[in-house]
Order: structure tokens, then C-alpha cells, then sequence
């Protein structure tokens, strides 16, 4: 089966920082993996941020977006009924805005996986009950 993989914040600056810990981990795996990767505006927002003490990594990550190996295929004011829900349900993981985007992400494409360093992403579910598709280093053994 094709995967539509869906990319969180960690697994951009892993790729992005060569001195991350698990860039190696998520260079190997993105060999694997056809782009585009999709993603939302919170992630985006999220590694803006995280990178900027890492050389060029805002310039890469806006370089990724450019060539299109991530797209931004989420639309908050469309899906925020449904974000906020997930918001109050795992508040006591507790929940960022981006992963209840990204698990939102999960019911709209429904062949997708989730590509993650997050163990959060353990806990959600997706459709209320079902485990979300995962690649990430804890279940790549």
C-alpha cells in the first residue's frame, strides 16, 4: 500500500540539523519516501522557530516549501470544529495545536502515516479510536 506520509516538526529539524541526534535516522527513512511530504502551517511554524539557531535552517526549511518536498495541505478555518475538539480530548497529554492538526490530517487522508520522533503521537488516535499510522525511531526496530 502507497502511504501519504504526514511530517511533524521533529522529524524537519532532524533533517534540517546535521547535528541532531536522529539525522541520520530520518535521511535513511526519507530515502523510502516519494515526496511530497504534507504537513500544516503549525509545523511550519514550530521549525521556523526551533531552527533559528541552526545555520541556514530557516533557508532550507523555506527552500523545502519552494521545491515542493513539503506541501502545506491543511486548512484550519475549515477543520477548527474538529481541532478543537481534539485540543479538549488529550489536553492532559497535553496536546500542541500541531499535532491536533496533524492527527486531523490523519482522518482527512486516510492512507496516510504520521512520520514522527513524537511518542505523543502513541497516545492520539485518529476517528476517536483508532491508532494512528506511525514511522518513527521507537517503532522502527
Amino acid at each position: 500500500m502507497h502511504y501519504q506520509v504526514i511530517v511533524d516538526t521533529g522529524i524537519l529539524l532532524a533533517l534540517i540539523d546535521r547535528n541532531d541526534g536522529h539525522h541520520t535516522w530520518v535521511t535513511e527513512r526519507l530515502k523510502e519516501i516519494a515526496p511530497p511530504l504534507l504537513t500544516c502551517e503549525a509545523v511550519i511554524s514550530e521549525s521556523w522557530f526551533l531552527l533559528q539557531r541552526v545555520k541556514r535552517g530557516r533557508e532550507i526549511l523555506l527552500q523545502l516549501l519552494a521545491q515542493k518536498q513539503i506541501i502545506i495541505q491543511f486548512d484550519l478555518d475549515a477543520e477548527l470544529a474538529t481541532v478543537m475538539t481534539l485540543l479538549s480530548r488529550y489536553q492532559s497529554v497535553p496536546v500542541s495545536l500541531a499535532d491536533a492538526e496533524l492527527v486531523r490530517m490523519s482522518e482527512l487522508y486516510p492512507s496516510s502515516l504520521i512520520f514522527t520522533l513524537d511518542s505523543d503521537f502513541l497516545v492520539y488516535r485518529k476517528n476517536r479510536d483508532r491508532p494512528i499510522p506511525l514511522l518513527m525511531p521507537l517503532l522502527d526496530a
